[in-house]
């Protein structure tokens, strides 16, 4: 026979059906299941074969015409005719292996990122509450299992199809697999087809299914399948096409290279038609074979290859970095636009605060243990264990409060069992618990001071209870206002004795919260995170404004914003019902006046982002509720908590903070500034380099002679320029990093003078070069010939080379002297020491040397090029020095 859809059976049938119970189910079962369904995880899109990137790595243009040359060059030796020998084939197999080691490595690469990508989900993967052996417990989702019992509450992703057991006001959004906006009321009855026919997905009114979203209300529920056996299971096919993020510095170095590879083939063609005029021998097929290895020679030397992996490595780097810091990154171009934020918009609970609220002060009308037992008593807190509450942590801090004063809750509850409640309601801002003591029973009501207030008709005085009067009122909302002043959050507590206990109707708030005896105010802090102060003041220097927004009254908000420093006067304070009485267009021109919002609701948030980005400016909101998600999604970089914050939060954030601390944002802001930093460093290293060599090159043939061949230049390209490069991106922040503004997110690869420096400093190394050549070449032949060298391109190699070196470290400060450089960069010491030896090692080592069709020069020739090489080093630190004395 075949089984009913879970929709149809009761509760009771669905689990029996599962082999599950309302306990969950045992470890041992769980680990069965695991093995007979896998894991709850929908099937992703395989993978590209290693061999089909290797391929990909080839497709590049420049790529293509090097093999071109390897081929041409291993031809021309077999046309010739005569005796073939290996070093013939010299120049092809140095190509050959430059070409697969530049594969390989981007193989490599390709695997890293990917590693990467996979630490990050790791790190970001969804956890989902269980009940196993009877249990709560909280476990990686992927590992759920059917007939495992789920417990879910508002802001939770439902992490598998799921049959509601029961549910207290439910409400799920299914737009993702119904396609209706409107969340839909949950319930756990079973339902009934109406003659024969299918219920619709959207009318299982009992089901859950992955990828809702519980907006409201809590339940449990039993899951009915996982992984590809869920409903989204059957459309996993159309999200396993991920789509490769590139950030938009990516996306401008993309097009520049684009750019570049197409005026450089131009340019080759150009000067391979211009040196075949000048030889005049068109019908010698070395002249074209030599000719089109100079055009081969240009286009290898004006191509940054490494530039787009390079600056991929080091916004890799940079976010593994910031993870290890509490901030998870999941969009690569979150990394770009943090160094551009000039706004923080920041929740004060846990963010800016600890979210450990304490009772710090209070106002007991006469006695202070009445006082910590009804707030203790009516709490839902409990204390474990070691002594630490646990529960809400308003709550929280009340049972400690209690705890402290030598009533711990398990001792009260002992004493005065509760035998009903009337839980707190956001409408009535109360809380009832029904107590039953030796003397009868006993009502404890806590709650808003004017709200508990209004419903006191006396006053516990230590001793009796008096009739609450006009001037006691006052008296106590006076009090309640100077506990606010101080920024503390005030709770009032009441009791009243009951003849007999009440009946089940009777729990209601016009029969139980009346006639009510006042016994004391509480006042607690979420004392403010220590290391928050030092962020804010950060903030201001760095020209970031920090905004705090919560939902505590005005004068709290302003006292915490006072004391942190985020406000100078209250005026600069809002609340909620004020923002409601300015217009959208009003408030996009008045948003500046404002650094703290009290009272708001979650769609102010929204409208906060808006009046800040209709400014032009680049805004950061947080946000852990699932009605954050909004405000979160629209903002230039929206945070999740990675502690309190919600699935749905989290989900659409661009990072997440794993330690839902403030100051945690401004060292990611700081970890961005350095990180673009470094990527502009490694653009004009890089681009200073590669016009140095097609300067050189471009003279050197007008002249006549082979300054330096394809090989030579790759080499330099892939070690000497590689290296270095990715040092380059481990560079620390300068010290005035965090005292500078936020640079516009709008501007170019060469704002700055940066194309201004490439251009000077690639004809400075060019002219090294050249001079190391004719320097060469003189002390070869004894006078200048002006034609191919051996000691000359030798001497070339190396001082390009050891001038790209020496560069490396004028990169390291854009105007700033390196000699004032306190921290070391030991990663760059470590590239030029390995760039060095490499170097050298090809000019000595007899195979190389001859594979390079290089020359052994003498110590003097060695020295000559290294002293050339180390001049731009005070070439550079002079210029630096005119701009800041021009600057002045």
């Amino acid at each position: 026979m075949e089984q009913k859809a879970y929709h149809l059976q009761t509760p009771e049938d669905a689990l029996e059906a599962l082999g599950s119970s309302p306990k969950g189910l045992d470890q041992k079962e769980v680990q069965r299941r695991l093995e007979q369904y896998g894991k709850n995880k929908l099937t992703e899109a395989a993978k590209t074969p290693t061999w089909k990137r290797f391929l990909g790595q080839l497709k590049d243009p420049m790529i293509i015409i090097l093999i071109a040359a390897a081929v041409v060059s291993a031809l021309i030796p077999l046309f010739e005719g005569g005796g073939v020998g290996l070093s013939d084939f010299a120049d092809t197999i140095i190509i050959a292996v430059v070409v697969l080691l530049n594969a390989v490595l981007g193989v490599v690469q390709e695997s890293k990122a990917e590693q990467a990508i996979d630490a990050l989900k790791k790190m970001t993967a969804a956890h989902s509450k269980v009940l196993r052996d009877g249990k709560p417990a909280t476990v990686p989702t992927e590992e759920l299992v059917p007939g495992d019992v789920i417990l879910l509450e508002a802001g939770d992703a439902v992490p598998a199809d799921a049959r509601i057991l029961e549910c207290a006001s439910m409400k799920c959004e299914e737009s993702a697999m119904t396609g209706e906006s409107v969340p839909v009321d949950k319930s756990a009855e079973g339902l009934h087809g109406e003659d024969g026919k299918e219920i619709s997905l959207g009318d299982r009114r009992n089901m859950l299914y992955m990828g809702s979203t519980i907006v409201y209300g809590r339940g449990t529920a039993v899951v009915t399948g996982t992984g590809m056996h869920t409903e989204m299971g059957k459309i996993a096919g159309a999200l396993n096409a991920a789509q490769d993020e590139k950030t938009p510095l990516q996306e401008k170095l993309t097009q520049l290279s684009r750019y570049l590879t197409w005026l450089v083939l131009g340019i080759c063609v150009i000067v391979f038609v211009a040196s075949l005029l000048r030889t005049g021998d068109f019908t010698n097929p070395k002249t074209y074979v030599d000719t089109f290895i100079v055009a081969v020679s240009l286009a290898v030397a004006a191509i940054p290859e490494g530039l787009a992996t390079v600056v991929t490595i080091v916004l890799s780097m940079g976010v593994t970095k910031m993870s290890k810091q509490g901030a998870v990154i999941r969009k690569l171009s979150a990394v770009e636009t943090l160094g551009c934020t000039q706004i923080i918009c920041s929740d004060k609970t846990g963010t800016l605060t600890q979210n450990k609220m304490t009772v710090v002060e209070t106002r007991e009308a006469g006695s202070e243990p009445l006082l910590a037992t009804a707030m203790a008593l009516c709490s839902d807190a409990e204390l474990d264990d070691q002594g630490e509450a646990i529960g809400e942590p308003t709550e929280c801090a009340l049972v400690a409060y209690a705890n402290k004063c030598g009533l711990p809750k398990p001792v009260l509850k002992a004493e005065q069992p509760r035998i009903g409640e009337l839980p707190f309601d956001s409408d009535r801002k109360l809380m009832t618990t029904v107590h039953r003591t030796e003397e009868g029973i006993l009502q404890y009501t806590k709650g808003a001071p004017d709200c508990l207030l209004a419903r006191c008709s006396a006053y516990f005085d230590g001793t009796k209870e008096v009739p609450m009067t006009d001037a006691l009122r006052q008296q106590i909302l006076g009090a309640n206002k100077a506990l606010a002043d101080k920024a503390l959050r005030v709770l009032a507590a009441a009791y009243r004795r009951h003849a007999q206990e009440p009946v089940p109707g009777d729990y209601t708030s016009e029969n139980l919260e009346q006639s009510l005896v006042f016994c004391g105010l509480t006042g607690m802090i979420d004392p403010v995170r220590p290391e928050v102060k030092a962020a804010i003041a950060q903030c201001r220097s760095a020209g970031i404004r920090p905004v705090m927004i919560t939902g505590d009254h005005r004068d709290t908000a302003v006292a915490i914003g006072m004391e942190l420093g985020i406000l100078t006067d209250p005026s600069q304070a809002i609340t909620g019902a004020e923002l409601n009485q300015i217009s959208d267009e009003d408030f996009a021109q008045r948003v500046t006046e404002f650094s703290v919002y009290a009272r708001v609701q979650p769609e102010h948030k929204v409208r906060i982002v808006k009046a800040w980005k209709a400014r032009g400016m680049v805004t950061a909101m947080t946000g852990d509720g699932v009605n954050d998600a909004p405000s979160i999604k629209i903002a230039d970089i929206g945070v999740g908590m990675g502690i309190t914050g919600t699935d749905v939060t989290k989900n659409v954030a661009d990072m997440i903070l794993s330690d839902d601390n403030f100051a945690t944002i401004v060292k990611a802001a700081e970890e961005g500034r350095r990180i673009y930093d470094n990527i502009r460093r490694t653009i004009r290293f890089l681009l200073s380099s590669n016009l140095s060599e097609v300067i050189s090159i471009l003279i050197a043939t007008l002249l006549g002679f082979t300054i330096l061949k394809p090989t030579h230049l790759l080499w330099i390209n892939l070690i000497t320029d590689a290296f270095p490069a990715l040092a380059l991106g481990m560079e620390a922040g300068e010290k005035d990093i965090m005292q500078r503004p936020p640079r516009d997110r709008k501007e170019g690869i060469f704002a700055g003078g940066l194309g201004v420096d490439v251009v000077w400093q690639g004809f400075v190394i060019a002219l090294l070069t050249l001079a190391a050549y004719l320097i060469g070449d003189y002390m070869e032949r004894g006078h200048f010939a002006i034609e191919n060298s051996a000691d000359g391109m030798t001497m070339a190699f190396l001082t390009m080379s050891l001038t790209e070196m020496f560069h490396a470290f004028n990169m390291r400060r854009e105007r700033g002297s390196i000699f004032a450089v306190h921290r070391q960069n030991w990663y760059l010491f470590g590239a030029m020491a390995f760039s060095l030896i490499a170097t050298t090692a090809v000019i000595y080592i007899p195979a190389l040397k001859q594979a390079f069709q290089f020359e052994s020069i003498s110590p003097a020739e060695y020295l000559t090029a290294v002293g050339l090489a180390f001049l731009i080093i005070p070439i550079v630190e002079l210029v630096k020095l005119f701009r800041r004395l021009g600057s002045k």
